[in-house]
């Protein structure tokens, strides 16, 4: 099987979607009862940020890194998405339609980065 090289380009691009997909309008999404039980938006931003938090860390291995650096860089990547995790919901407060600031997305947010980054700590980081 041939090994995939890291490349920028799926980061970059799952960037574009969650950006997308986070300044959406309200009225876009479905208003289901049902969806609010389960706290899918909660998983969804979780899972959003974990996978953003991934392909960033991912992209970076090419790079000749010693593994003490690429420890800090993973966790200033992980920073980072929650950084833009918060901005996004000043985004959605001031400039979407019918969406709101929910400090409850920051925190899925976070623990998606923070996810991600522990995901990329195991995977890529050689013991």
């Amino acid at each position: 099987m041939k090994k995939i090289n890291p490349s920028p380009i799926p980061a970059i691009i799952w960037f574009i979607v969650t950006h997308v997909l986070l300044t959406l309008p309200g009225s876009a999404f479905p208003k289901e009862n049902w969806l609010d039980k389960i706290y899918a938006d909660k998983l969804i931003h979780t899972g959003l940020f974990a996978i953003l938090s991934i392909l960033c860390c991912w992209a970076i291995l090419k790079r000749n890194i010693s593994t003490d650096k690429l420890k800090i860089i993973f966790i200033r990547i992980g920073l980072i998405c929650l950084a833009y995790g918060i901005g996004m919901e000043f985004v959605q407060k001031y400039w979407v339609a019918n969406r709101s600031f929910d400090p409850g997305d920051i925190v899925a947010d976070g623990v998606g980065s923070g996810i991600g980054v522990l995901f990329s700590f195991k995977r890529y980081i050689k013991k």
